[in-house]
């Protein structure tokens, strides 16, 4: 049988099997899966199956739902798929047998629904966008920041508005670092018109972006989970 395995941090918390077809995740004591947290909303998301496949879907929470990274609306869930939640992580565990080729093509179906409603969506916004003399939508700057996942540090949450900031101890620091060995600069973040990108103070190693060692310049994208010198962030794009 499938299953969640709930985490914090490290520590594992809980295993819930995935014995309905529903199984709905959130800070309100009422669903299955409780997550008492205050980034977590009360109805957050919820799984579900379609035929042999599992799915998770965001209920318009504030903070959002990812999956292995990624911010999602509705996403298939694969064996060893990591949901982050506000600052727990889900991992789902699939037992299920490969899927026929019928199977296959459902899923596809539900899929293709979502992407054509993005597409929607985006015609939507570019339809609402101001438009400079020559007819073209004018392209606003990305803006993002970072909300800390682990570790200790002024704020919980900081917002990149400048050109150029630093993870580092020094004084002017954006996010400023604890410890008698922590380095003055241990991370460089680089704010461009088309988005974020983050590199090692040194270019060498010491900076890991979900789980992978970074060399030169990353170009960070929303979820990205970023660790250095102790501390571990999550990016996240700020919408208008």
């Amino acid at each position: 049988m499938a299953k969640i395995l709930l985490k914090f941090k490290e520590a594992a918390l809980k295993e819930i099997p995935l014995d309905k077809e529903v199984i709905t995740i959130g800070r309100k004591a009422t669903n299955d899966i409780h997550v008492d947290n205050l980034a977590v909303s009360g109805a957050h998301a919820r799984i579900f199956k379609k035929g042999d496949q599992f799915y998770i879907e965001d209920l318009s929470s504030l903070n959002g739902t990812f999956v292995n990274g990624k911010k999602i609306s509705v996403s298939a869930l694969n064996d060893a798929d990591v949901i982050i939640i506000g600052k727990h992580t889900l991992n789902f565990v699939s037992e299920a047998q490969p899927k026929k080729p019928a199977e296959q093509s459902k899923d596809k179906d539900l899929m293709d629904e979502t992407i054509m409603i993005d597409v929607k969506l985006k015609e939507a916004i570019l339809a609402k966008a101001p438009k400079s003399e020559a007819g073209k939508v004018e392209q606003k700057d990305i803006m993002g920041g970072f909300v800390v996942v682990e570790g200790s540090t002024e704020k919980k949450e900081y917002e990149v508005t400048d050109r150029i900031s630093t993870i580092g101890k020094e004084q002017n620091s954006l996010i400023r670092l604890k410890g008698f060995f922590a380095p003055k600069v241990a991370a460089l973040i680089n704010r461009k018109k088309d988005g974020y990108t983050i590199s090692s103070s040194t270019g060498g190693k010491g900076l890991r972006v979900n789980g992978n060692d970074v060399e030169g310049q990353y170009k960070l994208r929303e979820g990205d989970v970023v660790e250095v010198s102790g501390l571990k962030l999550q990016f996240y794009i700020k919408e208008d």
